[in-house]
């Protein structure tokens, strides 16, 4: 994940608890014939058995896959994420033709004027590469017959799978951890031993959409919803955290005991760990022989779990950041919705920062400030992805634009950073983006941007200032109780782009079909400007243009010499509304600005040489590309 060739870091939730902790929704959705929507639902056991010295590990998985569809399905598909760190993959060669790699992926063989980039994968040894390979698959104890390709894995069912019908498929498999490249891996940089993410065979989502076997070039994912029963056997030294609640504490130790209770002894060099994820997306574990752990109870919440390494050059940090993580999860209990589980776990490892379910895998050798802002970007994933799990592979601007919005307000608060607009970043951003020529629209799917720095800019800039600039066309009262209705509408579901849409239209009582419309699926751009100010019979005309394609309704603040300001709104047609309104400044609702026409006048009903300034957006909150002809001043 990148912004401006910035690494970036994400987080998500993580152990301890029992199972009768599970999250309940006070309603199943996957399935509400009522409003015509369903999903898909599977439930794991997973057991694998890591070899510490070689990195390999074998594993058996049960997976009873539930298909809520209105589809005969005659196939079903794999996901084999490790196969992606093999010289010649599609993530290989990607690197090897995109013109800015991943810095963490591609090394820059030539110079900075004349880059030459060389994929790190393309240099991995057979010792070093991952892979999953599977070794016998059977429906409901028949076996299929199932075809790897590439990242994919293939399969045929034995026995068509009718709607509303459950199968168990049963597999065997072994695999390899990678070198630490992107995400996954062994022994990353800042030492981590094991970054397990993406580590198991994982069901593919099949959706109204069909199936999304979509092959891992280097993006982001879309999962099932499901429940997850794994139990990682690996050496007694090794400390592990990740998804979901620990069910033998007393049995495993550090730091997951519960003190008042005796400890089982269990012989031999290996321990089981066994983990219980309930009604979640993803399993994701990180192993260290060195990892500290710490837990902290959040007051009327989850535990939270800190595993870093004992080095004393980041121990300080990671013993501050605590009381940090704690007022962020509490910060968007209020400001999105209650955090579901009962364990969020923030962990050292990964290769800059990646939310999963119930935890973080981030790297810990950062100043204190950086440390606290990828844990808050990671823990706002909880809500934006991990609990409303969006297609990120093409809808990757609602996950990483809408946790850049939360997660900014949030650093805003409790850093103290007192920004009258904590999204400046993000509108730079956006405008350099444009003045590039190079954006794509956000429709594009995350693989297929040309630009990795575009990819990163349209996903979390131009994402994010989605929400902020909503904010401005409804309200910003209008916006916090869309937030808040999305999250609750949708948690435990899919959302798309236009299920995000229609929440702020039921909220706010006004049409935003143009607002997804051009922000999302065009590359057309706002650019409002004042044209002209002219005085008739002791009033002043003010005449506005539209000079970009995308439409906008318009706040316009006049000044006034005696220091009086007062706000005129002229109400978008399309719109058929108007955005609320709560401040004390003086406000006029103008007749409404039809799209089509290029220029608008009102008339303020005073002198022009009563008028110190006339402005467009004193918000700054609508991401106009060419601001310079926004406003006049008089002297």
């Amino acid at each position: 994940m990148k912004k401006f060739n910035i690494l970036f870091i994400f987080l998500g939730l993580g152990l301890y608890a029992c199972a009768n902790n599970a999250p309940k929704p006070e309603a199943n959705p996957a399935t509400n014939p009522e409003k015509g929507y369903w999903q898909q639902h599977v439930d794991y056991k997973l057991e694998v058995d890591m070899n510490v010295e070689n990195y390999q590990y074998t594993g058996a998985q049960e997976l009873v896959y539930t298909n809520n569809s209105p589809d005969v399905l005659q196939k079903v598909y794999y996901h084999l994420f490790f196969n992606a760190f093999q010289p010649g993959s599609e993530m290989d060669v990607r690197l090897q033709n995109i013109p800015d790699p991943d810095g963490r992926m591609a090394t820059n063989v030539g110079t900075q004027s004349n880059p030459v980039y060389e994929s790190r994968i393309s240099k991995l040894s057979p010792e070093e590469i991952g892979y999953i390979n599977v070794t016998s698959l059977a429906q409901n104890g028949k076996p299929v017959l199932y075809k790897t390709k590439g990242t994919i894995l293939e399969v045929l069912l034995a026995k068509p799978l009718q709607p509303g019908a459950k199968t168990t498929l049963t597999m065997k498999f072994d695999g390899q951890v990678p070198v630490q490249i992107r995400r996954s891996g062994r022994n990353n940089a800042e030492g981590v031993a094991l970054s397990m993410t993406q580590w198991f065979p994982k069901m593919v989502e099949y959706d109204f959409e069909g199936w999304h076997a979509n092959p891992y070039i280097g993006r982001e994912f879309h999962g099932v919803w499901g429940n997850f029963d794994v139990k990682i056997t690996i050496d007694k030294d090794y400390v592990l955290g990740g998804s979901g609640y620990l069910q033998n504490p007393q049995e495993v130790g550090h730091g997951y005991e519960d003190p008042a209770k005796p400890m089982k002894k269990v012989r031999g060099k290996k321990l089981t760990w066994h983990f219980i994820a309930p009604n979640v997306h993803d399993f994701t574990w990180a192993a260290d022989p060195e990892y500290l752990h710490d837990k902290v109870q959040v007051k009327d919440g989850p535990v939270m779990h800190f595993l870093y390494k004992n080095d004393p050059e980041i121990i300080d940090n990671w013993k501050k950041l605590q009381p940090k993580a704690v007022e962020t999860l509490e910060f968007f209990n209020e400001h999105i919705g209650s955090y579901p589980y009962e364990q969020y776990s923030v962990i050292q490892g990964g290769d800059g920062g990646m939310e999963y379910a119930m935890c973080t895998l981030i790297t810990g050798k950062r100043s204190f400030g950086s440390l606290v802002g990828v844990t808050v970007h990671e823990m706002a994933h909880s809500w934006f992805q991990h609990v409303l799990a969006t297609n990120e592979s093409k809808h990757e601007w609602m996950d990483e634009g809408f946790t850049s919005y939360i997660s900014a307000l949030c650093m805003n608060e409790i850093m103290d950073q007192n920004k009258e607009n904590p999204f400046e970043g993000a509108y730079r951003g956006y405008k350099y983006m444009v003045a590039s020529g190079k954006e794509q629209p956000q429709t594009t799917h995350a693989d297929r941007y040309a630009y990795n720095q575009v990819y990163g800019i349209s996903a979390y800039s131009k994402g994010e200032i989605f929400l902020s600039q909503l904010g401005y066309v409804i309200g910003e009262d209008a916006l916090k109780k869309t937030i808040k209705k999305y999250y609750e509408d949708f948690k435990f579901k899919h959302p798309t782009p236009n299920d995000i849409k229609r929440t702020a239209e039921k909220v706010s009582g006004v049409h935003l079909d143009w607002y997804l419309t051009d922000w999302v699926k065009t590359t057309n751009t706002i650019d409002y400007g004042v044209k002209e100010v002219t005085e008739e019979n002791n009033t002043t005309k003010v005449t506005l243009e539209r000079i970009g394609l995308m439409p906008m309704p318009m706040d316009i603040v006049v000044t006034y010499t005696d220091g009086s300001k007062e706000l005129f709104y002229a109400p978008l047609r399309m719109m058929y509304g108007q955005k609320e309104y709560s401040e004390t400044l003086k406000r006029t609702v103008l007749e409404d600005w039809p799209w089509a026409f290029p220029t608008y006048s009102f008339t303020v009903p005073k002198p022009k040489s009563s008028i110190k300034s006339i402005e467009i957006d004193p918000s700054k909150l609508m991401a106009d590309v060419n601001p310079n002809n926004n406003s006049v001043s008089f002297d």
